[in-house]
């Protein structure tokens, strides 16, 4: 008898999973990230896709005309007028885009079908973040400034509090790095920072934590960034700068969660010449007996 009842759990298991009990939704051409997109949410719909079939496009959405109401549609297939008059019972048309070119709206809308876009969130993709910033000297400052254009929210560390921001400050780039996605070093190096950025520092950021360094390469203990880095204990990385310049561990070129650059942040054509001229100022200033332009010390 148990042997029965299981029997009977199994079948009506079964049953309550098939896929045909979901709402149908029509996609003719998978999207980017369809197949995440898929495994996430199959559970709630059958996607009836038309590219995996044998028959003819047509025949495919004849097939389904008196059954399906919904359709994912993509910027790589046209839904022309031709398309939706063979889908008579569609009533929803849903796109990841926000440009609506590959839709007929006009047919659309004499057909009573509803279509809705991506909305304004292809214009955030970074929006909402959180920033840990170390050192929010002069370059630092117009990194947030930056990293607030694109929405993100900006936490930082610096040797003080700055009166003139409304940023969250942090005394311990411990607790800076715990209440950040991702980690952006523009400090300077001395005895203090060298290797600042530990292990308990790296531990805070997590497995998802983004760790970027366009200060010096000693501020990081490099060989614990590379051992977290390959064992996953960190999310990724942007390096611009090494600990021993030229010199680049070589575990990080199979990395494909890093980008690394040979310490040219700031070499844009604008600013190798802005930086020439400045080089220039400071000599002429210095041989006509006028204050330097850029002094670092008092003259």
């Amino acid at each position: 008898m148990a042997h029965h009842d299981d029997d009977d759990v199994h079948a009506r298991a079964h049953l309550h999973h098939q896929p045909q009990d979901l709402p149908q939704v029509l996609v003719i051409r998978p999207p980017l990230s369809f197949s995440n997109f898929q495994s996430q949410y199959s559970h709630k719909f059958q996607f009836l896709k038309a590219w995996e079939s044998p028959l003819p496009l047509d025949q495919f959405l004849t097939t389904h005309a008196n059954s399906v109401q919904a359709m994912l549609s993509t910027v790589s297939y046209s839904v022309t007028a031709c398309v939706l008059r063979l889908l008579p019972s569609l009533r929803l048309m849903v796109t990841p885009s926000a440009g609506l070119n590959h839709i007929d709206l006009d047919e659309c809308r004499s057909r009573g079908i509803r279509v809705a876009n991506a909305g304004n969130l292809n214009s955030e993709d970074l929006g909402g973040k959180r920033v840990g910033i170390v050192g929010l000297g002069s370059i630092g400052l117009e990194v947030a400034k930056r990293l607030e254009a694109f929405g993100c929210i900006i936490l930082y560390n610096s040797r003080k509090e700055k009166s003139f921001v409304s940023y969250p400050f942090y005394s311990n780039v411990v607790e800076l790095a715990a209440n950040g996605d991702a980690f952006v070093i523009c400090c300077e190096l001395n005895d203090q920072t060298c290797h600042m950025i530990n292990k308990e520092v790296m531990s805070a950021l997590g497995k998802k934590g983004v760790l970027i360094n366009v200060g010096r390469g000693a501020i990081v203990d490099e060989k614990v960034m590379v051992w977290c880095l390959v064992q996953g204990e960190i999310g990724g990385a942007g390096l611009d700068v090494f600990e021993n310049e030229p010199d680049v561990p070589k575990e990080l070129f199979a990395l494909d969660n890093v980008v690394l650059s040979p310490h040219q942040a700031s070499l844009t054509s604008e600013s190798s010449k802005a930086l020439w001229e400045l080089l220039v100022a400071n000599l002429e200033a210095f041989f006509s007996n006028k204050p330097l332009i850029s002094s670092v010390m008092n003259d």
